[in-house]
């Protein structure tokens, strides 16, 4: 009995200190990396507010060049403003949202840039999906939303929101570049015709016309010509027939 009762003890033992390494180990491994996103004023309809990215640096080898993100519905393009960027970034406007990239970074250095947006939308959060390019051309994308309860492996930077303030309002929208026109014809378009060319009716007419003209000059010359030949020879003829 005595044997069974320290067994089953050691057994215990056993357990507890392999659960304790286990969740040390846990403890000590290294969080993974993945891309945050915060706000100043996190807040449905709220102004001129400033969100803070971060991408934390995953690659042994290489340094962030890109960060291409998606803005999430009722963020246009073109009411995003760069606050803040690594040295010599430079944000690019997108059809869905926007890319901001430059000289690589050191080999494990995060990403950290600061946008300000013109208004955000009447929502409960925000998502925007972040695909993240090394200067090795490796890339990591951090685009899954959360579904079904489960919590994605590349999950994107959400953000809630509060309610939005007592009367507030949607901004008007940014106004959009108005469409010009180039001067210079489009492929499909036809060149404009020369002034004077076979085309031009107006100028087959005038053409026809001067034709005809020299036609006809020639032949009156032609009779005049032969008249006055008729009209010297007759005059010869009495000429000699006097004598």
């Amino acid at each position: 009995m005595y044997h069974h009762r320290v067994a089953r003890a050691g057994r215990r033992v056993a357990l507890a200190g392999a659960a304790a390494l286990t969740a040390t180990l846990a403890l000590a491994a290294p969080a993974a990396a993945h891309a945050e996103v915060e706000a100043d004023t996190p807040q449905a309809l709220a102004e001129n507010v400033t969100f803070s990215f971060v991408s934390e640096a995953e690659s042994d080898s290489a340094g962030f060049t890109e960060l291409r993100v998606v803005l999430p519905e009722g963020i246009a393009p073109g009411d995003v403003a760069l606050d803040e960027a690594p040295k010599g970034w430079k944000l690019k406007a997108t059809s869905d949202g926007y890319t901001v990239g430059g000289p690589a970074l050191k080999t494990g250095v995060d990403a950290e840039h600061k946008i300000k947006v013109r208004q955000l939308p009447d929502a409960k959060e925000v998502a925007f999906k972040t695909v993240e390019t090394y200067s090795d051309g490796e890339v990591s994308r951090w685009i899954e939303l959360p579904s079904g309860g489960e919590e994605p492996e590349q999950p994107a930077p959400v953000l809630t929101l509060k309610a939005a303030a007592p009367g507030a309002k949607p901004a008007s929208p940014s106004p959009s570049e108005s469409a010009t026109t180039s001067p210079t014809p489009s492929a499909t378009e036809p060149p404009a015709e020369a002034a004077g060319s076979e085309t031009d009716p107006t100028a087959a007419e005038e053409d026809e016309s001067s034709s005809a003209g020299l036609v006809i000059g020639g032949v009156v010359v032609a009779l005049l010509a032969v008249g006055g030949g008729a009209w010297w020879l007759v005059k010869r003829r009495t000429a000699a027939s006097q004598s």
